[in-house]
């Protein structure tokens, strides 16, 4: 294994493996990379059904990253769910400690698709300074309304692309569903208009978006194709099968 081969997930364990730390190290895999994952909550659910999140604490979740940083160099890192915003920047300052230029590819899950509330308390000031910290966040519509609230989605995407870029998912448009939109350089548009004419849903479909951006960026695309081969291998990765757990295939 090449020593720049390594790339980092830090998320939530979903027995069904559809979501989370398996389905980024099966994402990871599919593109030649090696996957390492430090665990950040332990889930009882399946492909339907979401039924509790037991949090792992802080001090075993920064000991499992300066661990893996002893052995191994990474650039690159996918984040996934995490218990709350305060801590997540807690994790965030210890990776920027390890490695200042590491590249975070923030997914914000907030809900989880059968209802369970991830970050229940909203803190703008921490909220910023983690957006600042990050390369990329991957929200979906429902997710960038929730992040500001009092903010319109188009006054959102102006304020976080002050901070950082953002990939814009698609699937819960009411518009255009399907189209994906890139924000970068301070609201430079790229749209990414959807591959096939209708795709079967899958669990876990966000988590496999960001890790696979998280996978292109580390092979060092750049932005735009990094993104254009992301939306091509989620949509692949939809189609694969019409269940909701989806296969991974070598990209």
């Amino acid at each position: 294994m090449k020593n720049n081969n390594y790339i980092l997930t830090i998320a939530g364990f979903d027995p069904s493996s559809g979501a989370g730390l398996t389905a980024d190290i099966k994402t990871f895999e599919a593109h030649d990379l090696y996957g390492l994952s430090v665990c950040t909550a332990v889930t009882v659910q399946n492909d339907v059904a979401f039924k509790k999140c037991v949090w792992i604490d802080e001090a075993i979740i920064l000991e499992q990253i300066e661990t893996l940083f002893e052995r191994f160099s990474i650039t690159v890192v996918k984040i996934g769910i995490i218990e709350s915003w305060e801590r997540l920047l807690v994790i965030i300052e210890k990776l920027k400690t390890l490695n200042p230029t590491i590249q975070i590819i923030l997914d914000p899950v907030l809900k989880a698709s059968a209802g369970f509330d991830f970050h229940t308390k909203q803190n703008v000031s921490i909220l910023e300074k983690v957006l600042e910290a990050c390369y990329f966040i991957t929200p979906n519509y429902d997710e960038i309304k929730a992040l500001f609230p009092d903010k319109t989605i188009e006054e959102t995407i102006g304020f976080i692309s002050e901070k950082t870029n953002i990939y814009l998912k698609g699937g819960h448009r009411t518009d255009k569903k399907g189209w994906d939109e890139v924000y970068y350089n301070k609201l430079v548009q790229l749209n990414i208009p959807p591959i096939a004419e209708s795709v079967y849903e899958k669990h876990g479909s966000g988590c496999v978006l960001s890790a696979t951006l998280a996978s292109n960026l580390k092979k060092e695309l750049s932005l735009e194709d990094a993104c254009k081969n992301t939306k091509v291998y989620v949509e692949q990765f939809l189609n694969s099968n019409d269940s909701l757990l989806g296969v991974h295939v070598g990209f």
